[in-house]
């Protein structure tokens, strides 16, 4: 290794001869700015180049077998039962010279030992052939989820100061990567600082409460691979404590940011919503598309620097778009069960309000986290009590006020059967100031039968028999739009958010 930044103690090649055998056969090698991943049949090795740089210190083998131990210790947050990562091996000199793992000699370095995966498995591959399956999303939100609930807590409440160091950086490589002129740079610069001046109190008082946490800090989609049909987030961000130290939602945005990008509108809009289930999320709906703007700002001039001008330039129209968010509406779908509510939802939400689309409000998955279940384990009859179904239903409502109320457009998914929910509904609408569109979805009796009849893992309790009693009740004048769900979904989907924008 040559120049200022390289560390040579001379063994590198040595090192990396021993790591080829012991890989065994075939083994290649990639080389990134900081590592060398040696990848065998049954081994992986990442090695970390003894380099001193601005932002990492890898320049003595102590100090490289500690990050080897710190990118384990992080990446197992998200891989507990080590299917990537198994854990860290010393490099030591033998007694004739050469090198062994773990033995008694002098320290040389460390690895980090790694599984192999099948390269085709990691989520960007998936996403190049076709839309992300909606269990494979839902999978994902949990294990985020999940990740940010036992991330270690920042004592730092300097939320909306983090975030300037952030634009610091941005508005300085703006122009440095050759991605824009000083005026230009400057005006997007502008446009963030409002922003975030917008944003500032709420992200303080997120940081106050325990929501800038240790994160992943490296979310997108070629560091998610699926394994045993699973996905497992792995290479987190471990040599920098200051930028994987973050607000949850700004570790959330690059996968979002990421999706989009992709053209993976419905997966990225799902992503937000099951986080938001499993979290209770609510008021940051607010910040997600200022987020999602740092996020592809970062990759614009990032890429510029790379050379790769054309992507440059959508990672920066991206940027932009999220910066100047839609208008928040509030959307009420209903119908009897097997009208396909909550399919058009999902079809919908992704070209309402700002970047990634709606929030999803729906009565099936509210009742299910009142009861403490998951969205797929059925509910016995008294969980469909009017008791229960008038809170659900306040919940659905009190929920869309707090999103609409946050700037972000709403989809309320229920049967809206009474004639009082559906006023109640577009009650909450007039109270926030927002434009309501109600859809009332028809579909003749046997057809919501057999729609039901067919269902399997879905988060409605709905049977036929519920079909048969819903069909006696008493609807009540209906003054949504009434549109006949037996057309083709897109073409429904299509129609209902012209409605939604007019």
């Amino acid at each position: 290794m040559t120049g200022e930044n390289a560390i040579t103690d001379g063994t590198p090649s040595q090192i990396l001869a021993f790591l080829l055998r012991e890989a065994g056969a075939g083994a290649q090698v990639i080389t990134t700015h900081i590592s060398q991943v040696v990848i065998g049949r049954d081994v992986v090795f990442k090695l970390k180049k003894p380099v001193r740089l601005p932002y990492l210190d890898f320049s003595t083998p102590e100090r490289r077998l500690a990050f080897c131990t710190r990118e384990v210790a992080l990446n197992r947050r998200t891989d507990p039962a080590g299917m990537i990562y198994r854990g860290v091996s010393l490099i030591t000199r033998a007694a004739d010279g050469g090198l062994t793992f773990d033995g008694a000699g002098v320290l040389v370095d460390a690895v980090v030992r790694m599984t192999p995966f099948d390269q085709a498995g990691l989520l960007d591959r998936v996403a190049s052939e076709g839309p992300l399956a909606p269990a494979l999303v839902d999978a994902l939100a949990a294990e985020i989820a999940a990740l940010h609930a036992t991330a270690e807590v920042s004592s730092d409440r300097g939320g909306a100061r983090r975030m300037g160091r952030v634009l610091d950086v941005n508005a300085a490589a703006f122009v440095s990567s050759g991605l824009m002129d000083k005026d230009a740079a400057e005006a997007l610069d502008r446009q963030f600082r409002v922003a975030l001046a917008r944003h500032a109190a709420l992200f303080d008082s997120r940081a106050a409460v325990g929501l800038v946490r240790r994160c992943h800090g490296d979310l997108h989609l070629r560091n998610i691979c699926l394994i045993d049909g699973r996905p497992v987030i792995f290479d987190c961000l471990e040599f920098d404590e200051d930028l994987a130290t973050t607000d949850v939602l700004y570790d959330l945005a690059f996968l979002i940011m990421d999706l989009w990008h992709r053209d993976q509108r419905a997966a990225a809009n799902q992503l937000m919503n099951r986080y938001c289930d499993a979290t209770g999320e609510a008021a940051g709906l607010a910040l997600i598309p200022f987020l999602v703007a740092v996020r592809a700002a970062v990759r614009a001039h990032v890429t510029a620097s790379a050379g790769a001008a054309g992507e440059a330039d959508r990672y920066l129209a991206l940027a932009r778009a999220a910066l100047s968010p839609g208008p928040a509406v509030l959307v009420g779908i209903g119908g009897l069960s097997g009208s396909g509510k909550s399919t058009l939802a999902t079809l919908v939400a992704p070209s309402l309000g700002p970047l990634p689309g709606a929030r999803i409000l729906s009565s099936d998955r509210l009742r299910k986290a009142r009861f403490g279940v998951t969205v797929t384990e059925r509910l016995g009859p008294e969980a469909y009590g009017p008791e229960v179904s008038t809170a659900v239903y306040g919940a659905m409502r009190e929920g869309a006020a707090a999103a609409l109320a946050a700037g972000q457009a709403v989809v309320a998914d229920a049967v809206h059967a009474r004639p009082d929910e559906r006023e109640a509904a577009e009650a909450v609408a007039r109270s926030a100031d927002c434009r309501f569109t109600g859809v009332w979805l028809d579909v003749p009796p046997e057809r919501l039968k057999a729609r039901v009849a067919a269902r399997r893992g879905d988060p409605s309790d709905a049977t036929v028999a519920t079909v048969e009693t819903q069909l006696g009740y008493d609807l009540g004048p209906i003054g949504w739009h009434r549109l006949d769900a037996g057309r083709p979904q897109d073409e429904l989907a299509a129609e209902i958010v012209t409605l939604a924008q007019a």
